[in-house]
């Protein structure tokens, strides 16, 4: 049997949305051999033409709003881990939390992004009311939660009092690796259980990992394209591993925009609809990484509408970008970003285009 080439598995990628596991290690092994700059290059550009038909030139924009960096967990990688003493803690009020949003919305946005560490103070009892609040005050606006792990029943609540979406990034999707990331308190099958029952509820679900994590093979990445094939999510935030100076992986080595970039092409060649951010973290890591990562096939971008006086405090990783300026200067920033690279930003929720029945967007 001939030798499978890396080029040749992309185009099989491309066309068919899927790979055998052992091809999926072997295209990341010649990425990071041998073709690296080569191969992104293709695999981006058949990214943007798979990208075409669904979203054109489109860029989405969430409005994230961080609630709070008080969390129970103590995941080694996470700079707002319970353990660190160090971390400056806050939590917004719902009132401070829907003046956010108001903000936004007379900026423009129409999705917006409620991200916080596992805050027990946050309640559905908290939350429900607030979710009620912001949907009815703007009711063609979507609501996104990336509140960690909960019940599924109060999954099911927050979805009847008015979240759209839920964001919950699984980090890796092998069990191995996820101990070795994580303490004993948490597992990875309640992290799976918990993204089927978001599924199961009927929100839009985001899943996702990092890039460069300590530990991590090349293994572990063919299988964390598996997995996205396989629970074929509607969003995937993926973004290089950064440290922070107060973990226990303070004197790790950050993860590649470069790979970060090329695996975000293969996603989109995998699911051709997917909402994928080109995240902070890559702009963090680069001046122009999410440029470089819209120009891989991204096509969300989700700027800051926390109050400044906190947006330092939210430090999951060291050098975090955008912490200073005002929401009004981050979207005339992004949007001239976007418009040097033939991109445009757009004033709208940025559903999942349905897979069948997308029209070509001139």
């Amino acid at each position: 049997m001939e030798k499978k080439t890396a080029f040749g598995l992309i185009d099989e990628l491309s066309l068919k949305h899927t790979l055998s596991l052992s091809d999926y290690a072997v295209l990341l092994e010649q990425f990071l051999s041998e073709s690296g700059a080569e191969l992104a290059a293709y695999a981006g550009r058949l990214a943007v033409k798979a990208r075409e038909p669904y979203y054109g030139k489109k860029v989405f924009i969430r409005g994230l709003i961080e609630i709070s960096s008080i969390c129970k967990n103590n995941c080694l990688y996470c700079g707002i881990r319970a353990g660190n003493a160090h971390a400056e803690r806050y939590r917004l009020s719902p009132e401070e939390i829907f003046c956010c949003a108001q903000e936004g919305y007379a900026l423009g946005f129409r999705t917006f992004v409620l991200q916080g560490g596992e805050d027990v103070f946050f309640t559905d009892e908290v939350l429900c009311p607030l979710l009620r609040r912001i949907k009815s005050a703007f009711p063609d606006c979507a609501l996104t939660l990336s509140l960690g792990e909960r019940s599924k029943e109060s999954f099911e609540r927050l979805f009847d009092a008015g979240a759209d979406r839920y964001l919950l990034r699984h980090e890796t999707a092998t069990e191995n690796h996820y101990k070795l990331l994580h303490p004993d308190s948490m597992s990875f099958s309640n992290r799976m259980q918990c993204l089927h029952n978001l599924r199961k509820t009927g929100y839009a679900v985001g899943a996702g990992f990092m890039v460069g994590s300590p530990f991590q093979t090349v293994q572990n990445l063919a299988a964390e394209l598996k997995f996205i094939e396989t629970f074929s999510p509607e969003m995937c935030g993926i973004g290089p591993f950064i440290p922070h100076k107060d973990t226990p992986f303070a004197d790790r080595s950050a993860g590649s925009v470069d790979l970060t970039c090329f695996l975000l092409s293969l996603i989109r060649l995998i699911k051709p609809n997917i909402l994928l951010p080109a995240t902070t973290a890559l702009g963090t890591l680069s001046p122009d990484g999410r440029e470089k990562g819209i120009e891989s096939g991204a096509n969300v971008i989700m700027p800051n509408l926390s109050p400044v006086a906190v947006r330092k405090k939210y430090s999951l990783y060291d050098g975090k970008i955008c912490t200073g300026e005002e929401s009004a200067q981050c979207v005339a920033c992004i949007s001239r970003r976007m418009e040097s690279i033939g991109y445009k930003v757009v004033i709208d929720r940025g559903d999942v285009a349905e897979l069948g029945i997308a029209q070509r967007i001139s």
